[in-house]
């Protein structure tokens, strides 16, 4: 008995954990998903009776504005993004990306064609259980992979997307901050317009200093703030019901929607602006799904948001409908005087961790488009050792502190904002029901009649909202509309300058038979140590490299082609990273290494890259030994054949690697090519640099086996002597001209955008952690 008591508590003990670790996310996700969503309150009955509805202040036309926030909360958060959206997870990120890069995976819609098919072997590639080669509708797929300027299309809707999402990372911290500000005016009554704008720009001053040290450092407050505000207003909500009145959840009825729009007419229809704020946040949900489970947020909002958000905005209801006339500030008229002033400090608590919660996701996604191609290289810092995700981009930082900044002093009013703040929100979401008809059909493989339901159904609600939002243009709704303009046009232009790169890379690469004539020197001088040519080819030799050996032949002992990749899965595991290949006979001592990054990987300053590189060779070396096929003579139709190498797994070292103490060690035993002086200047530049000073310096060596092949040996020993005579990073320098037959548009784009961005934007060599001392630029005009 005792130990079949001891078998089933074992069995339990599972269960028990996963459950702990369900609630624990649920409570973590309170401080970074539901922040935004939960400040809503403050806002909503004040931008929706601010327009012409003030001529129908009535308990009558209070009941429809309850009524419609009711089932708009719940059609759409509760019922679109909580039970059907969050399903479509790309391995537990979300957000337009997210359902993109999906898209790419599962129909060949990506501009870029440096897919390969290794690609798919990726075990992030596909979701468990679908295929793309089933899906119910292979017309419709045809059709999009057949039409490049449906691909465009669809490209255009997603950065449109991400810029509506930074649009918000401007207007959220705005409107939160000077929504809860603007309670110092209900006890504080001779306070002016002026002074409660500057407390808030003081705020938010303050709220983008403090982004640079890291939500980690006070996420652990977050949770308990955004629950304490949670149960707050519930409780305000639920008092002011039972004390003004009870019969207000009548008001649930569609009833009251049908005899709201039958009394106020195309007013009632245009105040649906005010009203489409109550479930602003929602995306957030979706978007920030990468730091948790969908079970976790799910539990979240179904047993803590919705109800308390409900009761509140039925108790602010229940107020209205018997002071008809406390509108402008009916949130904080309607907290019981005893509790007004901590109400009123978690209430600003609460703005500034909602805040947060839109900023970091701003810096996410900046950080996807980066990854995709579509926005210029920024600099990406890690805030945090143990937590992935969490980034904080300085460049984007200071643009939304001067923006938020400027929006608020500007209008000072959070109807202005609110109107601008609901035509960006809505934009998204409407983006996010176009995706998902997609996802529906491709990757979940239904039958294309649920994703028109599912198109008509949320968009038609959606298009009703974004359309009321629209008529607002003129009283602040131009302000997202000018910021996804711009952001939109940086991410489009760059995209296409990173696109005509490409494609003139790709046709204007070297050939296999050109490189073969050369013999194994190639025509040079072969000098000792590694070179690392840096390509955004995955197949193929680079121009650059028949630029340098133009201008200057010699070249290093054993050549490297570096392609640094971003693949659309969200993350690569360390063991599927590396794919290493060869180019040419073996006596050419060349090799092709694509290093793939998802776009939610960051590129750390990895002080091992290079060791691991030589070792991913060496193993590649001793794999291709194995395999009879390829150990027999050259052929070029075998060219692009790649292995996947794994780097966690230690069993078959071919090498040895010893640790070398000091600096001067390091140079004393390691032979090196390098002239006394410039060893002296390598020195001084590594002890200058931290970075540098940091990097792991090891020996490699070749054990003696007598059992190992002598021309497998042989090639080994080349690659161990290359690497301790020095590595050197050659990259292109590339200067982008449009041809003169280019029209207007085009010369626009490349010879100034595009020249524009490329200028002032973080060079390739700063984002790929480069040491400057063995760096050696090419410089090349590519002609689009």
């Amino acid at each position: 008995m005792d130990a079949e008591a001891g078998a089933a508590a074992a069995q339990q003990l599972p269960w028990r954990q996963h459950y702990r670790n369900l609630l624990l996310l649920a409570y973590q996700s309170f401080g970074v998903v539901y922040g935004d969503l939960s400040t809503s309150p403050l806002y909503v009955y004040k931008s929706t009776f601010s327009g012409r509805l003030r001529q129908y202040q009535d308990e009558q036309t209070v009941y429809g504005v309850l009524s419609l926030i009711f089932w708009t909360f719940t059609l759409v958060p509760l019922l679109k993004y909580v039970i059907i959206v969050l399903s479509a997870d790309d391995n537990g990120e979300g957000g337009p990306f997210a359902l993109y890069s999906l898209l790419c995976r599962h129909a060949k819609l990506s501009l870029i064609p440096n897919q390969q098919a290794a690609d798919e072997e990726l075990s992030t590639y596909y979701r468990d259980g679908f295929a793309a080669q089933h899906e119910s509708s292979p017309w419709l797929r045809r059709f999009l992979e057949k039409h490049k300027i449906v691909k465009t299309g669809l490209l255009v809707v997603v950065l449109c997307a991400a810029s509506m999402v930074i649009g918000d990372g401007v207007l959220t911290p705005a409107i939160s901050v000077l929504s809860s500000m603007s309670g110092l005016q209900v006890r504080a009554t001779g306070l002016q317009e002026r002074s409660v704008v500057l407390l808030s720009c003081i705020v938010l001053v303050g709220l983008f200093s403090l982004q640079h040290r890291g939500t980690q450092k006070v996420a652990f407050m977050f949770a308990p703030i955004v629950i304490i505000w949670l149960f707050c207003i519930g409780g305000i909500g639920l008092y002011n019901i039972v004390h003004w009145n009870p019969n207000i959840y009548q008001a649930i009825s569609p009833y009251y929607i049908v005899k709201f729009f039958r009394t106020t007419g195309t007013d009632g229809w245009i105040a649906l602006g005010g009203i489409l704020l109550s479930m602003t946040g929602s995306e957030a949900m979706f978007a920030d799904l990468g730091h948790f489970t969908s079970a976790s947020v799910r539990l979240a909002f179904i047993t803590i948001i919705y109800p308390c958000l409900i009761l509140q905005y039925m108790g602010q209801a229940a107020f209205l409908s018997k002071n008809m006339f406390h509108t402008r500030t009916s949130f904080y008229d309607s907290i019981p005087g005893p509790v007004f002033w901590p109400v009123f400090v978690v209430a600003t608590l609460a703005a500034v961790v909602g805040s947060q919660a839109v900023i970091s996701a701003t810096f996410s996604i900046v950080k996807q488009c980066h990854a995709l191609g579509c926005f210029p290289r920024v600099k990406i810092v890690h805030t945090s050792r143990w937590i992935h995700g969490q980034i904080y981009i300085p460049e984007i930082n200071w643009i939304l502190m001067v923006l938020c900044v400027a929006v608020t002093v500007a209008f000072g009013d959070t109807t202005l904002i609110g109107n601008a703040y609901g035509i960006a929100c809505m934009t998204v979401m409407l983006v996010t029901t176009f995706l998902m008809s997609f996802i529906v059909i491709f990757v979940w493989q239904k039958n294309i009649i649920f994703a028109l339901l599912f198109l008509l159904f949320f968009g038609s609600i959606e298009t009703v909202y974004l359309s009321s939002s629209l008529m607002k243009v003129h009283q602040g709704g131009w302000v997202p509309l000018v910021l996804a303009f711009i952001f939109m046009s940086v991410m489009f232009v760059w995209h296409y300058g990173t696109k005509k790169k490409y494609q003139f890379d790709l046709q204007n690469k070297v050939s296999m038979r050109s490189i073969l004539s050369l013999g194994p020197n190639l025509g040079i001088v072969r000098v000792p140590g590694i070179g690392l040519i840096y390509t955004e080819l995955v197949t193929g030799v680079p121009a650059v490299f028949t630029h340098f050996v133009t201008n200057l032949p010699a070249f290093h002992e054993v050549l490297v082609f570096l392609c640094v990749k971003s693949v659309p899965v969200p993350y690569v595991q360390p063991d599927e990273r590396y794919l290493v290949g060869r180019i040419g006979p073996k006596a050419y001592r060349m090799y092709r290494c694509i290093v793939r990054y998802g776009y939610k990987d960051v590129q750390r300053d990895d002080e091992n890259f290079e060791n691991m590189l030589v070792m991913s060779i060496a193993r590649f070396i001793m794999m291709e030994a194995e395999d009879v096929s390829s150990s027999a003579s050259y052929d070029i139709a075998n060219e692009g054949r790649m292995a996947v190498i794994r780097t966690t797994d230690d069993a078959g070292t071919p090498l040895g690697m010893r640790d070398l103490g000091g600096l001067a060690e390091s140079i004393s035993t390691t032979r090196s090519s390098k002239s006394e002086s410039l060893r002296s200047l390598q020195s001084s530049y590594e002890q200058e640099s931290p970075s540098a000073g940091r990097r792991r310096r090891v020996r490699f060596e070749l054990p003696n086996e007598d059992a190992m092949d002598q021309q497998v040996k042989d090639e080994l020993l080349a690659l161990v002597e290359a690497k301790h005579a020095g590595v050197a990073y050659i990259m292109g320098h590339s200067y982008i001209k449009a041809r003169r037959s280019s029209n207007f548009v085009k010369k626009f784009a490349i010879d100034v955008a595009y020249s524009f961005l490329r200028k002032n934007c973080r060079g390739p060599s700063v984002s790929l952690h480069i040491p400057h001392i063995s760096l050696i630029e090419v410089g090349m005009i590519y002609y689009v």
